[in-house]
């Protein structure tokens, strides 16, 4: 930002009214190298001599950057939730200059939050080969063609911290990598354990070891996560979305009785998926669209208003037959049942309801809460 000088609203006026106006962006970001600004969003101006800066809440927050001091220019193509990029080497400042920040960067950046990169380039590059700025009389670069070396002198020391920076980078991604590689030797280590106790039935499995290893399994999550900025549209999205849940939930369900609630889908959903969350709109809408796409799993209605996430061949039949079974041991409460067949209570409740509602089980209610027995009734 050293290479910036103020101006004034007035001067500003007459620059823009005395020179021709090649180019104007709105919503541009400057960056002092590779940090932020507090110069957050402006319009950029581009006359053949230089480039003007006006804040969009704050015309007297005005600077100008002149073009002698342009060395190269390089065009940053927008990445995941990155605006592009236009990056500019410059030359050293002039002495005389009112710069306005100090800066030890030896280059700048402009982010078009709002597009408008490649034709604003297209325009500057067109400038500087011209080098229209001597004919209205505006400040040269002093050192010539020295300053033009020293500007690459100065791109050259940036490369190298640069490389010193991925140097250091790599060097982080290798300790990582050390600790990836521990944890997959202790999850090894941890399994050869538990298949040797089942090969020589040797002892029961401990609840230490099986939290264990699910948490080992639980933090391996989901390679390739979709996102809406990879699909073409949100419908093609929403369907890899339906596919990715029911692939990465399937097994769970079948761990877990055949059902689990949408909120317990949720939950593992973004856990797996890691930093590229979903929200809770995006993953009802992508469930419904299951049953019509004929996956494993799809979405359940209870009276009660709960939704849940059921296997396609877990119907209604098999959830009160697996109801009636569990009754038949014992009578069971909600908590009860869902200790038995590793559901939530909330679907344990809806499942000793919906066997109520078909006549197979008959409640008992008490101080004690709320007990379902089998309806011998139907029997006698």
């Amino acid at each position: 930002m050293d290479r910036f000088e103020w101006i004034s609203p007035e001067e500003c006026a007459e620059v823009l009214k005395k020179e021709e106006l090649v180019a104007k962006q709105p919503s541009v970001r400057l960056y002092d190298g590779d940090e932020k600004t507090p110069f957050d969003s402006g319009i950029l101006h581009l006359t053949p001599a230089q480039m003007i800066w006006v804040d969009d809440n704050d015309q007297s927050c005005s600077m100008r950057l002149h073009l002698s001091l342009v060395v190269l220019i390089e065009e940053q193509r927008h990445g995941a939730g990155n605006s592009p990029k236009i990056m500019l080497h410059l030359a050293p400042p002039r002495p005389s200059a009112i710069s306005v920040q100090v800066s030890s960067a030896s280059h700048l950046k402009f982010s078009f939050r709002k597009g408008g990169m490649v034709e604003f380039s297209r325009r500057l590059t067109d400038q500087i080969a011209r080098k229209r700025w001597q004919n209205f009389g505006g400040p040269q670069n002093s050192a010539g063609q020295s300053g033009f070396r020293i500007g690459i002198a100065g791109i050259e020391r940036k490369l190298q911290t640069e490389q010193k920076g991925v140097n250091q980078q790599i060097s982080h991604a290798f300790e990582d990598l050390n600790s990836l590689m521990k944890a997959a030797k202790d999850t090894v280590a941890l399994s050869k354990i538990l298949v040797t106790k089942v090969k020589n039935r040797q002892g029961e499995i401990t609840d230490d070891e099986t939290t264990q290893l699910k948490s080992y399994l639980l933090s391996l999550g989901v390679d390739d996560p979709v996102t809406r900025e990879a699909s073409r549209s949100d419908n093609i999205y929403f369907q890899k979305l339906a596919k990715e849940i029911s692939a990465n939930l399937t097994t769970p369900l079948k761990e877990s009785g055949g059902l689990m609630t949408l909120t317990d889908v949720y939950c593992r959903v973004n856990r797996a998926r890691g930093l590229e969350l979903v929200s809770p709109e995006d993953v009802l809408r992508a469930c419904r669209l299951m049953k019509a796409m004929r996956l494993p799993t799809e979405l359940k209605f209870f009276e009660s208003g709960v939704i849940a996430l059921e296997l396609r061949d877990f119907s209604e039949t098999v959830v009160i037959k697996k109801t009636q079974e569990a009754l038949e041991v014992s009578p069971l409460t909600a908590d009860m049942l869902a200790k038995t067949l590793g559901v939530s209570v909330i679907l344990a409740k809806e499942m000793l309801l919906l066997a109520e509602k078909q006549g197979v089980a008959c409640r008992d209610e008490s101080i004690e809460g709320l007990k379902f027995y089998p309806n011998r009734f139907l029997s006698t």
